[in-house]
């Protein structure tokens, strides 16, 4: 950049941004020197800030969709994306053959997965498939799909693809059957495509109405199957998208795990807490080791709702949660973050089925959650050991209390607290100080200290 003029403004204050010694920020040949950037750069990224949020603001879905596709080679930002998608309110659903496009695709109030995302279905079936499109009209079944895309461009592993993701859905919603049609329709297309170029084409071939309902009725069909169970259909999403679109396994317990488990596996890299965190997750991969001693353990990759990280099970733990450990089993799971040798890690401490994981609920007045007394006569309703939190206390002299919920080691208490608190929308975690061994005696202790309690599942 160079300067064309200059006018004398007088004595103006001037700030030196960063430099350490007397600089003149304009060189002999009239040049600004580049130390004068600093402003211009703020300015600039403000500006961009601004049309960011103006855009997530009033154009959401089509924002995220274009998010999405800009990170879609990168699977951990992408599971990110699509929680924050739904913690937005905007569903991402599976890819649509009639309206998706090579990436994510804005439709109404929903984000639809590209078709760039389905594994073994290449740029060279996407590029028929939309051209199709574009040429003729939308997709009405299985047989129209096959007879306007031969094999050539659209093979068997494309079209299964095409049918295990959900991409066939809206022309026929039993996926099961669809794959069980699919080798005598595609030889009927072919067979269909063979006679056409022969002149025996059937009277709507001859009308020029190849894509006339009534043509494809004529298509054979297999005795009807049962569709798959929403887990196998899970299952084929998440082997050939990466993800889990239609449903997820773990989005039955998704508001509770907020309160339970408030840590989500995308945030332990930059979590700062060295305490023991909870977590709800999927088990994606075991990996069992033995180690120098003969010892057992485990590497497992866990997923939830957005993302998932590495744990280790090592082998005193895994002795006493190697039942546990099964592909696909949903988990609550208590440890602690590592971050040695410049990688983290959740190290397992203890593991919990979702489905016999309990919580234990009290009803407080806005003016009892404020009141530090009622708070101390909570905390020793849960705990009457008077020792408790003693760290000077040797260890073997406390015991469990009477109550049997509380002990000298906190992290044996895996029962959180929660309060719910009059006119507030949403329920309160209670720190972990507060969480108990024993719901029923924890519940009971609280209702003789006068206090409203009751016990819940967390899947009901």
């Amino acid at each position: 950049m160079k300067i064309v003029s200059r006018k004398s403004l007088g004595l103006q204050c001037v700030f030196d941004i960063g430099l350490e010694q007397d600089h003149n920020f304009l060189l002999d040949n009239g040049y600004i020197a580049s130390n004068c950037f600093n402003k211009s750069h703020s300015v600039a990224y403000g500006y961009v800030t601004y049309q960011t949020a103006y855009l997530k603001a009033n154009y959401p879905v089509e924002y995220m969709a274009a998010l999405l596709s800009s990170v879609s080679g990168d699977q951990d930002k992408v599971q990110r994306y699509i929680a924050n998608c739904r913690n937005m309110g905007i569903p991402v659903v599976p890819p649509d053959v009639n309206s998706s496009g090579e990436d994510f695709t804005p439709r109404g109030q929903q984000i639809l997965f590209g078709l760039a995302a389905i594994k073994n279905l290449g740029a060279g079936p996407i590029a028929a498939i939309l051209q199709a499109r574009q040429e003729s009209s939308v997709f009405i079944s299985l047989a129209d799909l096959c007879s306007r895309l031969d094999s050539r461009s659209l093979n068997k592993k494309a079209l299964e693809a095409l049918i295990q993701t959900g991409a066939l859905d809206l022309l026929q919603p039993n996926r099961h059957q669809l794959m069980s049609d699919l080798d005598i329709t595609m030889e009927w297309s072919s067979r269909r495509a063979k006679e056409q170029a022969s002149g025996q084409g059937n009277i709507f071939d001859f009308f020029g109405e190849s894509n006339n309902t009534k043509t494809f009725d004529t298509a054979p069909t297999t005795t009807r199957v049962q569709d798959y169970s929403s887990q196998e259909k899970l299952r084929m999403e998440k082997e050939l998208l990466g993800f889990y679109i239609s449903d997820h396994p773990l989005s039955v317990v998704s508001r509770s795990a907020k309160l339970m488990a408030p840590i989500n596996l995308c945030d332990i890299p930059e979590s700062n807490e060295t305490k023991i965190v909870t977590a709800i997750a999927l088990i994606l991969e075991i990996k069992e080791v033995v180690t120098k001693k003969g010892d057992r353990m485990a590497i497992l990759q866990l997923e939830d709702l957005t993302g998932s990280t590495e744990a280790v099970v090592f082998p005193k733990t895994f002795d006493k949660v190697q039942h546990l450990l099964e592909k696909d089993k949903r988990l609550m799971v208590w440890g602690k973050i590592d971050r040695r040798d410049e990688q983290t890690q959740l190290i397992i401490d203890d593991m919990q089925p979702i489905e016999s994981v309990r919580m234990v609920r009290v009803e407080l007045t806005r003016e009892q959650a404020s009141d530090r007394q009622v708070l101390e006569q909570l905390k020793k309703a849960l705990n009457p050991n008077p020792n408790y939190g003693n760290t000077n206390q040797n260890k073997s002299s406390y015991g469990k209390s009477s109550y049997g919920r509380h002990d000298a080691d906190e992290s044996s208490n895996k029962i959180p607290v929660i309060a719910a608190i009059e006119y507030m929308p949403k329920l309160v975690r209670l720190g972990n100080q507060f969480w108990v061994q024993d719901e029923e005696t924890a519940v009971k202790a609280l209702q003789q200290a006068g206090f409203k309690a009751t016990y819940d599942a967390l899947v009901t």
